[in-house]
């Protein structure tokens, strides 16, 4: 008659500990104050603190005070474009008729190419007219003093 051996649970049946010593050990991550950065207090709080001072923001979901809890998305940024990078593209722009021509009227429409913001760094030289959502005032001076106008 051959008999089968208890398996390992049926054996630690009725004993506490289940064969891991003291009853504090074996316990969840709360054995530990938690994973990773986790834990409040004296302890854990001033982990916390570093991300949040380099200008990170939480991910998930944190406490707003009038809604409750949010959760909180990457907002996208404004691709921006600045006048030096479309003297640069001129000529290439104006060969493969990203620029259009109509007479001696030349026109760049911004958002069509993806830009949502046109900034002032560099200098612009040809008489253009730039369709852009937004822009800054010296951008807008800029293009101004060579002629040009910003339609929004």
């Amino acid at each position: 008659m051959v008999f089968k051996s208890r398996s390992k649970v049926q054996k630690q049946r009725g004993k506490r500990t289940h064969g891991w010593g003291h009853g504090k050990k074996h316990r969840g991550a709360g054995n530990r104050g938690g994973r990773g950065n986790a834990g409040l207090g004296k302890r854990g709080a001033q982990k916390k603190t570093l991300p949040l001072s380099q200008g990170k923001r939480p991910v998930g979901r944190v406490a707003n005070n009038n809604i409750g809890m949010k959760v909180v998305r990457n907002v996208s940024q404004n691709k921006i474009i600045n006048l030096e990078s479309i003297s640069r593209n001129f000529d290439n722009w104006l060969n493969n008729k990203k620029i259009k021509k109509d007479g001696t009227k030349l026109s760049l429409n911004l958002t069509e190419l993806g830009y949502t913001k046109l900034l002032s760094k560099g200098e612009l030289t040809e008489k253009i007219e730039i369709t852009v959502s937004s822009y800054s005032n010296a951008a807008k001076l800029k293009i101004e003093k060579a002629g040009g106008k910003i339609i929004e």
